[in-house]
């Protein structure tokens, strides 16, 4: 009521000016970005802890508006069940209902569809960490770069050449431009700009055959993260790789799966300066196949347990167990929900004893959630929260949890000041 007085006294270019001015702006200011302050995540000043889940599969889906409900089932659903961070792909390169159909030529009805991902997200307060390559042929990933390069008449040798030819390095760079300066079109807001998004990460799951050490993985993290930092610095950037021990460490390379190595090196790779969190992911049925229940419990608790040290005394970054999970359909053998319950359980239980000791484990991103009708995308490892009320349940209780904690870390932070 205090500005009517001044307002009467606004000329009517004034009135018109305002009008037009809120007309033309976009949504209402995003909430705060999730900082990196030491080894934790921050939000307002506040460590920020979290359960979260993995669906990658929302852009493509989000594609036909028809189906896009189940993408806000899903927000709806994990909402409820207090999760608060999704990972999703944020690329499709040259497959079925591809974003980017060959370099630089992009699909404006799929960009629109990641448009309405990040805009429901939004709404239902839940953060996002985008994708923007894979290593594996789905949905594209690095053997589309390299065939796009051979088609331009660069000579290559392996899909690995991802990492090292000048022109395919150019097409990622390029890639990354048009994702990040992105203007929303349900919202106005550059993706850049955009809150609701909390990191981004360079590739699912890197791996490179012609170099195990790590190194040449090594120098692409530096160049591209460092390229996505002088873009958008508002914004966290991770690699988005399982964890994998190199070179650096040869100590603990016996602790990767099998004892072998993958083309990362977890400690050197994530002391990059442009990367200010690490992941890991965690599979130990399919990556132990053959072995005992016993044996696969015991990995489990010793990765976590081994790259939160890392995290915590080395990189002084913060950790995300960004994948993990137990199909029902293991190998030779059917697991019923009970078991996947009981894995959920024992994970969930040392994300939280971890975090509990300090803020570097973060949470975890479980793979993954799924809506009704959609069949065609079981990969053995769904979660439909609306038709699993245990998993529901022991997912909820995870979210509350970790809530709580989040609080007491805060006071105990406070305190300590």
């Amino acid at each position: 009521m205090h500005g009517e007085s001044k307002m009467m006294r606004w000329s009517i270019w004034g009135i018109f000016f305002l009008i037009s001015t809120l007309s033309s702006s976009s949504s209402p200011a995003p909430a705060a970005f999730v900082g990196v302050q030491d080894d934790h995540f921050q939000l307002n000043g506040s460590p920020f802890l979290f359960n979260g889940f993995n669906s990658y599969w929302m852009m493509s889906v989000a594609a036909d508006p028809n189906q896009r409900h189940k993408v806000t089932q899903v927000f709806r659903d994990a909402a409820t069940a207090g999760l608060t961070v999704c990972r999703t792909w944020a690329f499709n390169d040259g497959a079925l209902h591809a974003l980017q159909i060959s370099p630089g030529v992009y699909d404006e009805s799929v960009f629109q569809a990641l448009d309405f991902v990040i805009f429901e997200a939004r709404k239902y307060g839940i953060r996002m960490l985008l994708s923007l390559v894979n290593n594996f042929e789905e949905y594209g990933g690095r053997a589309a770069y390299v065939r796009w390069a051979e088609a331009a008449g660069v000579q290559v040798h392996s899909d690995d050449d991802f990492y090292t030819n000048q022109l395919i390095r150019t097409y990622y760079k390029n890639y990354v431009k048009k994702v990040l300066r992105r203007k929303n079109t349900m919202n106005g807001l550059r993706y850049m700009e955009d809150a609701t998004i909390m990191g981004w990460e360079l590739m699912n799951e890197a791996r490179c055959q012609v170099d195990s050490s790590g190194n040449t993985i090594n120098r692409w993290v530096e160049e591209m993260g460092s390229y996505v930092k002088s873009i958008d610095k508002q914004h966290l950037v991770g690699i988005g790789m399982e964890g994998f021990y190199g070179d650096s460490s040869p100590n603990k390379i016996k602790a990767n799966p099998g004892s072998f190595k993958f083309g990362t090196d977890f400690v050197t790779n994530n002391l990059n300066k442009a990367i200010d969190f690490a992941t890991i992911h965690v599979y130990p049925d399919a990556w132990l196949p053959g072995k005992s229940e016993a044996t696969r419990m015991a990995f489990l608790e010793e990765w976590m347990a081994l790259h939160w040290m890392d995290s915590k005394n080395i990189l002084k970054k913060p950790l995300i167990l960004e994948e993990f999970g137990k199909s029902i359909r293991g190998q030779n053998q059917t697991f019923s929900v009970r078991d996947s319950d009981a894995f959920l359980s024992k994970v969930y239980s040392i994300i939280y004893n971890l975090a509990r000791k300090g803020a570097t484990m973060a949470g975890g991103l479980v793979w993954q959630v799924m809506a009704e009708g959609m069949e065609s995308y079981y990969d053995g490892y769904e979660i439909v929260l609306s038709q699993n009320p245990s998993t529901n349940t022991i997912i909820t209780k995870q979210s509350n949890k970790m809530a709580a904690l989040n609080t007491r870390t805060q006071h105990h932070l406070r305190s300590s000041y």
